[in-house]
């Protein structure tokens, strides 16, 4: 079965004040702020729930289909996906344009500070679905460009690809009539407790509302699990045990990655959610969102040790 993953491609670009932000902020000049903090250095991650999601379920054995559009700089990030072996002819490359960048200062408090540049993601990717191979497909729309997600809704709907929508930091971008849209016929909407309320403000809709227009939700709740909502049942999924919880970005998309890996081998969904808490306990023990490694026996004995 295809996987169809649409989103971001980003570069997280991530920088250690070694103070505290607070000390350096006067509040009564707040109108008229300018302060600098000199930081330890940059790292560069690879990032976006596009590039996130694909690179773990790479990791699951899967060859994804990564629909989204990149920028002048995307060499080392393309390097890297060929290097996993991912399919990359979905992604435009926008030429004038720098690859989306996060710039993240935290500080020793863990307080941040981010500046978001989409650039090539304020670029619709003008990708054509009537070239796919026939063939059984799942698709899963996660926050990008807003108007590639709401075509990709209507394309699978017409073209009966069941999807997965995950709205997450674009609920404000999108509006409430047109997450109302791409909720209509969705497999699934997948989000985080925080997000959900957002939904559902957006929308006017609560969860009985949502659930007449969808299949399912699915709510994580961090280190409390996930709970897998249906007309007829909520199930509650328990977190994987990591081994040790270095950092939790990242853990969203990798949870993600797993229940596509569920439901492609035809699992029923609460069981697949136990596949995505695995792939995302994965995540937490390292420091970035596409730095966790794994193997398929290593997952697999970690899934039995959490839910035989």
């Amino acid at each position: 079965m295809q996987i169809l993953v649409s989103g971001s491609l980003a570069y997280d670009r991530i920088m250690d004040f070694p103070g505290k932000f607070g000390d350096h902020i006067l509040p009564e000049k707040i109108h008229i702020l300018n302060v600098c903090f000199v930081v330890n250095g940059l790292s560069e991650k690879f990032g976006g729930t596009a590039g996130n999601i694909a690179y773990s379920l790479a990791l699951l054995e899967e060859k994804p289909l990564i629909l989204a559009t990149c920028g002048k700089d995307f060499d080392r990030y393309q390097k890297w996906l060929e290097q996993i072996g991912l399919d990359l002819t979905g992604i435009r490359c926008i030429e004038d344009e720098f690859t989306a960048g996060a710039y993240i200062t935290t500080d020793m408090a863990d307080n941040q500070i981010t500046g978001f540049n989409p650039g090539a993601m304020n670029h619709t990717s003008e990708f054509d679905f009537d070239g796919l191979p026939a063939g059984d497909k799942v698709a899963i729309i996660s926050p990008g460009n807003t108007d590639d997600m709401l075509r990709y809704s209507r394309s699978y709907k017409e073209r009966k690809v069941p999807y997965i929508f995950d709205p997450g930091q674009q609920i404000p971008a999108l509006g409430g009539e047109r997450i109302q849209e791409i909720i209509n016929g969705a497999q699934l909407v997948i989000s985080n407790d925080y997000e959900l309320e957002m939904i559902k403000k957006a929308t006017n809709w609560d969860t009985g509302d949502i659930l007449e227009r969808a299949d399912a939700v699915i709510t994580t709740l961090g280190e409390n699990g996930s709970l897998v909502i249906t007309p007829e049942a909520t199930t509650e999924i328990a977190a994987a045990k990591a081994d040790r919880v270095i950092d939790p970005t990242g853990a969203g998309d990798a949870y993600r990655s797993g229940l596509l890996k569920g439901l492609v081998l035809g699992r029923d969904l609460a069981d697949a959610a136990q596949w995505g808490a695995v792939c995302a306990s994965f995540a937490v023990e390292c420091y970035g969102t596409q730095e966790h490694r794994f193997d398929m026996p290593t997952f697999t004995a970690r899934y039995d040790r959490n839910f035989v």
